[in-house]
């Protein structure tokens, strides 16, 4: 195997690696009920480090990477045929910079520039009908069984004759059913499995080259406590598996099956009556391949009634 490959090689894992901090978001509350007709606008930053972990047979070792992230967002409530339902969208921009040794030569690569855009949409199907903020006072909390579709474009920016990119070139797809359940007062359990989809990228270095990948499953678990209405904490846990990928480079796979565990902790308070903030942190547990980072987040969310 010449050097051309193994070049290859390092730019797919730093690929796989830059969608798993964004696919494998340990997002507690997301099924909870809200009151409709409500805008939410939301600034963020995230900022990931860690090692990523390759097929042991390759000459690739010390692979490690620093990954900051400023995001934009904005999301919508709305009554979907009586159902509460929302649809949010997020932008980032991405600074990495990635390096390891390549056939026992140092190597390291930096990008900036804008990411790929995500859109999600969800309903709430049972324990949470759509009411106005006047009635969601009045109401109790109730168990919440909901749905949604999350799907990532690929606005990100994208050279096919380059190594590295921050676009990944393709559509992700993600459906996903969650549970939010109350245990006490104070305690809530949410409940989450879905899966990712990926179309290939067609344009893969140096640009007539088709990367594809397997569906990745997830599952995710939240316990939180409520200290009051608006304030809360939450333990994260998250479970994926699958996701093996290949590259019509002589036809090879790599033995890079995901099998992987990460927890973290959320925060979650308000600064007045229309604006919270969010810190979160997540880290790897056990990581059979791809990335095994630590991820530290915050985020200002502005609520418009």
């Amino acid at each position: 195997m010449n050097l051309r490959y193994y070049k290859l090689h390092f730019s797919s894992i730093f690929l796989v690696c830059t969608i798993s901090i964004s696919s494998q978001d340990l997002d507690p509350r997301a099924y909870a009920r809200v009151p409709v007709d409500a805008t939410v606008l939301i600034a963020g930053f995230n900022y990931s480090y860690g090692d990523i972990l390759t097929d042991p047979v390759l000459v690739i070792k010390e692979l490690d990477a620093n990954v900051a992230s400023p995001v934009i967002g904005i999301a919508r409530t709305f009554s979907l045929f009586g159902l509460t339902s929302q649809a949010y969208i997020t932008l980032p921009y991405v600074w990495a910079e990635a390096s390891g040794e390549v056939l026992g030569q140092d190597s390291s690569i930096t990008r900036s520039g804008f990411g790929d855009t995500r859109f999600r949409i969800s309903a709430l199907l049972f324990g949470a009908p759509a009411t106005t903020i006047e009635e969601f006072a009045k109401s109790s909390p109730k168990n919440v069984l909901g749905v949604s579709l999350t799907i990532t474009a690929p606005t990100g920016q994208f050279f096919s004759d380059k190594l590295i990119n921050i676009g990944t070139n393709r559509w992700s797809f993600k459906p996903e059913i969650g549970l939010s359940y109350i245990l006490t007062e104070q305690w809530y359990i949410d409940l989450y499995a879905g899966a990712w989809f990926f179309t290939n990228n067609n344009s893969f270095y140096p640009g007539n080259t088709v990367r594809t990948q397997d569906p990745l499953i997830a599952f995710q678990t939240h316990v939180s406590y409520n200290f009051n209405p608006l304030t809360w904490a939450a333990f994260d846990f998250t479970y994926y598996f699958g996701g093996k990928s290949s590259v019509s480079v002589d036809d090879f796979y790599y033995d890079d099956r995901q099998e992987n565990m990460r927890f973290g902790a959320t925060f979650n308070f308000p600064i007045s009556k229309i604006n919270a903030l969010k810190i979160s942190a997540s880290t790897g547990a056990i990581i059979r391949a791809g990335a095994d980072f630590t991820t530290i987040s915050i985020a200002w969310q502005r609520a418009f009634y």
